[in-house]
């Protein structure tokens, strides 16, 4: 079927519908007045209530202003509010997780901000999604900061969770360590978000390059956010992406299509990773990159082996974290997160190292990983035990206690 007749079918993706019948008089008085004002009070006594009696405790806003959308770039926020839609979708299909789509007409950092932290009382967590680089950067900190719930920025940490989760398992494969050689192509919130979690997983030696070439401390043509590469980075060359790669264990690029080649590819070391996320068109064709010597590839595309896809981290890392009502989203838990995801694939081979999305236990032991480390790390409000968070996880996602 064709998108547009798809979606002019539907009319949207999601809906609102009511979970208690209002067929009696009965009903009626319970669900809204008088009956409901005993609620009301009891939250106005006892405010952590409120995940009791409400949706909050399920439920998740998806904030967008269109000035990022896909790789269609800033089309308003209207235009982006398919792929908003789309992602509410994909948080209830494969987490039970309840969302809704906000999509913002304003592109003001402060406005959003503000906007954001307002819509506290009615959610359980925040889902930032496709804003601008670096503006987004200085949103989520702040927003991190201030909020009392959960704030998740998918295109970075998303997107840094399931490249960890599939290079734990190519490392296997591949027989390569924390001290391998790395090289990140792109300097936005993807690569940050990778660099983030990879430099908490204990992985130092990375290099990482924008569209210049090697971001190192002689460079004075750095935009400020990118200092924090620069800083935390440790540069194995000078130079642009023929010389980074040579010799190198493992590239991961979230950059612009056609920019790596099989020259490139065939100078790294034996055994070589290559992750390449642009979409739907790659830095390197899968085949192309084989073809030079890479014993295994990773891509963004769903035609070709290894698919690395954000569907398989968000929807069971918000479900993990509502389950025990965690305050944020630590690296600790996204690590945890990588890790659950990694040990769902049993059969570990060059075309092996994801599950696929449509795989039920992903989500089951992603949020799982993602529960007990909040428990763990002091940031959940309700602590559980392993048994109760299973227990409470497969109540949302069928599976066995």
């Amino acid at each position: 079927m064709d998108p547009l007749e798809f979606h002019r079918k539907h009319k949207g993706k999601i809906e609102v519908k009511s979970k208690v019948p209002l067929n009696s008089k009965e009903a009626l008085s319970l669900a809204y007045t008088p009956g409901v004002a005993k609620v009301c009070l009891e939250i106005r006594d006892k405010p952590d209530t409120v995940y009791d009696y409400t949706m909050k405790n399920n439920f998740v806003a998806v904030i967008n202003d269109g000035t990022r959308i896909l790789g269609l770039g800033n089309i308003g926020p209207e235009a982006g509010l398919p792929v908003m839609e789309g992602k509410s979708a994909l948080f209830n299909g494969f987490g039970g997780v309840d969302s809704v789509p906000i999509s913002l007409k304003t592109t003001d950092k402060d406005e959003i901000i503000r906007i954001t932290q307002m819509l506290e009382p009615s959610f359980g967590g925040i889902n930032l999604e496709d804003i601008e680089t670096p503006k987004v950067f200085e949103i989520y900190d702040e927003l991190k900061k201030t909020m009392g719930i959960p704030v998740f920025h998918d295109d970075r940490h998303g997107t840094g969770i399931v490249v960890l989760g599939g290079l734990i398992n190519a490392m296997k494969v591949a027989g390569k360590g924390k001290d391998a050689q790395v090289v990140l192509v792109g300097a936005g919130s993807a690569i940050m978000g990778i660099m983030e979690l990879m430099l908490e997983y204990g992985m130092k030696n990375i290099t990482v390059l924008d569209s210049k070439g090697v971001l190192d401390k002689s460079r004075h043509d750095i935009e400020p956010y990118k200092k924090w590469f620069v800083d935390n980075s440790k540069p194995k060359c000078k130079g642009g992406l023929a010389d980074a790669m040579k010799g190198a264990d493992i590239v991961i690029a979230a950059s612009a299509p056609g920019i790596i080649k099989k020259e490139m590819v065939a100078s790294m070391a034996k055994n070589a990773i290559v992750f390449t996320l642009s979409n739907p068109n790659s830095e390197i064709l899968y085949q192309d990159a084989k073809d030079a010597g890479a014993k295994i590839v990773a891509t963004g595309r769903s035609d070709v082996p290894n698919q690395v896809n954000n569907v398989l981290v968000f929807p069971g890392l918000m479900r993990g974290t509502l389950d025990v009502r965690a305050k944020e989203i630590n690296h600790a838990m996204m690590i945890a997160a990588a890790e659950g995801l990694a040990k769902t694939v049993k059969a570990l081979n060059e075309t092996n190292i994801v599950p696929l999305p449509f795989d039920r236990e992903v989500a089951v032991n992603v949020a799982t990983a993602v529960a007990q480390k909040a428990v763990e790390t002091g940031v959940a409000r309700l602590r559980l035990t392993p048994e109760q968070i299973r227990a409470k996880i497969c109540e949302r996602l069928i599976c066995e206690v």
